[in-house]
């Protein structure tokens, strides 16, 4: 897959080129193809539990068991990206994914269901764990920020397909048909990635040991030892949990009095994507012009007033809150992320699968967290749960995180 070029000579595919294009619509299909699998279960949880009997929190593992396999799976897939390359590395792992993904519906009991979604989860870790280090490698450094929003901007567009498209098909024909129907469309779009990801050019291969000088162990030291990156990991962590958490249980909430709406009214609530869609490739623009430090701490802040206007008991500002919360979350997705690389100087692949793996052990840990405050206090319980944890990640950015370079 990689075209050789001398080491150091490859500066990047610029703004504008046919290779800049291809990468990020290749990399658009990679993230539509990973999030649609990796969410389609959440927007068919209430039915999920109808079927099999078991209560919001338990149905939350058909999610959280994907995003903790793909949280496990990050470090690993990095290890094998450095030595068979990024490309390589990605198109073996959405074909994975893809293969565990269509025979995930048919399984027969929530055990199975469970550990067929971690085997996927695993696989399509992959995907993020190499992502951005491949726009690092392949594209002009002073366009870094701009790419990488819109990648995010795939992997909102994926997470949106895989729940809008399961609900209703759900809704009208099982949950099973529903989930099994997105992964046909996953993967239509793997390959439609395998087919125009351009050839490797940047790549360099690096000799894979556990220890010594540029051992795994020493590249992993490196970037935890780092104060903003550990900052950046922990805004994965916080954020992503309590975004999975609000949509793992808002399903459940506007199933209940007052509301009482079928899943298919509440499908239409995950087009709050697009307003990801669209923040993730605004927030890049911004941080480049701006500097990443205060349109993260901005992109906080309009989360957590998002997240509280939900608490009205009123459908239209629940989408209004949600649509807020969304564009938020999805804006500090793509800063954080695509400054990761940027700011590692060693073992760029496994600072941002380090990135991954905290991204994804809040999904698993949180997000399933949250329905145990759902549980006990409803709604309210969930929102101020989340809120702790937006709260938490500004402050963390307030007082620990700088942003020397402006970019």
């Amino acid at each position: 897959m990689a075209e050789h070029v001398p080491p150091g000579t490859w500066t990047g595919y610029d703004r504008g080129s046919r290779g800049y294009r291809r990468v990020l619509l290749a990399l658009l299909c990679a993230g539509v193809a990973t999030f649609a699998q990796l969410y389609s279960v959440q927007g068919v949880l209430p039915l999920m539990a109808a079927d099999l009997r078991i209560d919001a929190a338990r149905a939350s593992l058909g999610v959280s068991a994907a995003t903790f396999g793909l949280a496990v799976g990050v470090l690993p897939w990095s290890v094998v990206s450095d030595r068979w390359g990024r490309l390589r590395t990605m198109v073996m792992a959405v074909v994975a994914a893809t293969a565990f993904g269509l025979v995930m519906p048919f399984a027969p009991t929530f055990e199975s269901v469970v550990a067929l979604r971690f085997v996927e989860g695993v696989a399509l870790g992959g995907i993020p764990a190499v992502a951005m280090a491949y726009l690092a490698e392949e594209l002009d450094r002073r366009h870094a920020a701009v790419a990488a929003g819109t990648y995010v901007a795939g992997t909102s567009l994926g997470g949106l397909a895989g729940r809008i498209i399961a609900a209703p098909v759900g809704d009208a024909f099982g949950w099973r048909t529903g989930t099994v129907t997105v992964s046909v469309l996953a993967a239509l779009a793997a390959v439609v990635f395998v087919l125009i990801a351009p050839r490797q050019r940047g790549f360099v291969r690096q000799t894979v040991r556990l220890t010594g000088p540029s051992g795994l162990l020493r590249r992993l030291g490196a970037n935890l030892a780092d104060r903003g990156l550990l900052v950046l990991y922990l805004q994965g962590f916080l954020l992503m949990g309590g975004f999975v958490a609000i949509y793992n249980y808002l399903g459940f909430h506007l199933g209940e009095e007052p509301f009482g709406v079928s899943q298919t009214v509440v499908s239409l609530l995950f087009l709050a994507y697009l307003s990801g869609t669209w923040s993730s490739g605004t927030a890049g623009r911004l941080a480049a012009a701006h500097g990443r430090r205060s349109v993260l701490v901005s992109s906080g802040v309009v989360m957590l007033a998002g997240l509280l206007a939900t608490l009205v008991p009123s459908i239209p500002v629940i989408v209004a809150g949600l649509l807020l919360f969304t564009a938020g979350f999805f804006a500090a997705h793509a800063v954080a992320s695509g400054w990761v690389p940027v700011r590692s100087r060693t073992g760029k692949a496994q600072a941002s699968s380090l990135y991954t793996l905290f991204y994804y052990g809040g999904s698993s840990v949180l997000g399933t967290a949250g329905g145990v405050f759902y549980t006990a206090g409803g709604w309210s319980g969930a929102v101020a749960f989340v809120a702790a944890l937006v709260v938490v990640a500004v402050l963390l950015v307030l007082v620990a995180l700088r942003d020397p370079e402006r970019a």
